[in-house]
């Protein structure tokens, strides 16, 4: 496909209270392949279903696409030439919907329904007890009234065919005539359908890609039906690979363990960490490089390298990738992170010094800056904030201590950071049994029987405390 084509995507999500990673994941694609080709992205709220929706929910959708660093050119807050962007708003303006409708009455493509619920029942119960499909087609009325307000509008499936449709993943799909029905284009209320709905909108907005889930092919013969009687151009179709679950047995939903995309926020995960995980789940561009920031994404990203297979979701390898990403921030960037998850905490007390010193040992053994919250609320650097509470019995030997605190007496101020301390000591510690001398040291500095090695610490801590710890430790 050629980039000077008007690409067109849009991400049009519902507002149910809840951002599951596949509806994210399908955002990121959609976003990706708009700013691939220098396209146009739209957001658009499909909130017809007043049944599920959520109070907060849209909120909550333009907060995590936010955070993960998804704009939108079209859409809430932004507005754009097809404004509103909420369905439901868009719902006001019955206008666009009837434009189309009257279209498909005019060719024969579509009826007004006066058959009563009760009606449905009855042929929804013969079906069954007939063990067939119910299908309106077969029960279609010979002659309808004409539409008007209060009357359901049906499509009409003029021509019963096998469907087949070119799927930019999948390839060539198919599907037989036993799936097309007269489904309901106009509601009684004078509301259209969802599945007329979007159809309209995606037409009006020019969307000229379209990527959903692979749930939505079962209902792709009827949409195409639609545009066919429209004589409209169909966009592309790309269906996703779905997101499975640990085990790769079961696709990924609540029961499988998923958690709402903000979640991961507030668990300590880097958006540029989320979205690289996400975008790979599904996708790669070929080659070993697989930590990218989003702008190499981009670059790299196209829709005809998506796999047709499911894609499964692992802890591990977004925790890993998440590591990486914090590997790359800036320091001040990594210092403003680490400050905002331990704000509330003791930590938040120390000199922006001994802060700096300490941060590499904050971040070295942890993959989220969650797993550094917890650390930090567990006591694991409270040895920077007071002078630990020491025991005779742990401290196990003293009798080395006299010689570190004359090592460390010589060394200048200066030059104490750990490799220098490291460096007077180890022939000490070597000469007189490493255990003999560093456990005592450690334990002095810090009070724990784990905790970072102990030039790191005294580096932390500073030349002063450092003496005064072990002097302390000689004192018992």
């Amino acid at each position: 496909m050629s980039k000077m084509e008007n690409v067109v995507t849009r991400f049009a999500p519902s507002p149910t209270g809840f951002m599951h990673v596949g509806n994210v994941r399908t955002a990121i694609f959609a976003w990706l392949w708009a700013r691939k080709n220098n396209g146009t992205f739209i957001l658009r709220i499909e909130d017809t279903d007043k049944r599920r929706e959520v109070e907060g929910s849209i909120d909550h959708i333009k907060r995590t696409l936010k955070w993960l660093g998804i704009d939108w050119d079209q859409g809430p807050d932004v507005g754009g030439p097809f404004a509103p962007y909420i369905q439901s708003e868009r719902m006001k303006q019955l206008g666009v919907y009837k434009k189309y409708a009257d279209r498909l009455i005019k060719g024969g493509f579509a009826y007004a329904d006066a058959t009563t619920e009760e009606e449905l029942n009855t042929y929804r119960k013969q079906a069954e007890e007939s063990k067939k499909a119910f299908l309106f087609r077969e029960r279609r009325p010979t002659n309808p009234p004409e539409w008007k307000p209060g009357i359901p509008l049906r499509f009409k499936v003029v021509d019963l065919k096998r469907t087949t449709w070119h799927d930019a993943v999948r390839g060539e799909l198919t599907a037989g005539q036993e799936v097309l029905d007269d489904f309901i284009l106009i509601k009684s209320d004078g509301f259209p359908t969802y599945n007329f709905a979007h159809l309209v909108d995606d037409i009006e907005m020019g969307v000229t890609h379209i990527i959903r889930g692979q749930e939505f092919i079962s209902s792709m013969p009827n949409y195409i039906a639609v545009y066919e009687a429209l004589n409209i151009k169909q966009p592309v179709y790309i269906t996703a690979p779905p997101i499975m679950g640990e085990g790769g047995n079961k696709k990924m939903g609540k029961r499988e363990g998923a958690k709402d995309t903000l979640d991961y926020m507030r668990e300590g995960y880097l958006p540029e960490a989320l979205f690289n995980f996400l975008a790979f789940l599904g996708w790669n561009p070929g080659g070993e490089q697989e930590i990218m920031s989003q702008e190499e994404i981009v670059t790299a990203f196209d829709i005809h390298k998506l796999q047709k297979a499911g894609a499964q979701f692992n802890d591990e390898k977004l925790a890993w990738m998440n590591k990486e990403h914090i590997r790359r921030l800036s320091t001040e960037d990594l210092k403003a992170k680490v400050k905002e998850f331990t704000e509330k905490t003791q930590l938040s007390k120390i000199s922006d010094s001994v802060f700096d010193k300490l941060l590499p040992v904050m971040i070295e053994h942890v993959d989220t800056f969650g797993e550094l919250r917890e650390q930090v609320g567990n006591g694991e650097f409270d040895y920077v904030i007071h002078e630990p509470q020491i025991t005779r019995d742990l401290i196990k030997t003293t009798d080395f201590i006299p010689g570190l605190i004359s090592i460390v007496e010589k060394i200048e101020e200066n030059v104490f950071i750990a490799e220098n301390i490291k460096s007077a000591i180890w022939d000490f510690a070597t000469e007189k049994g490493r255990g003999n001398v560093l456990w005592p040291m450690r334990y002095s500095l810090t009070g724990k029987e784990k905790s970072p090695d102990p030039f790191k610490v005294a580096f932390i801590i500073g030349k002063e405390e450092t003496l005064k710890r072990l002097r302390n430790a000689l004192s018992l």
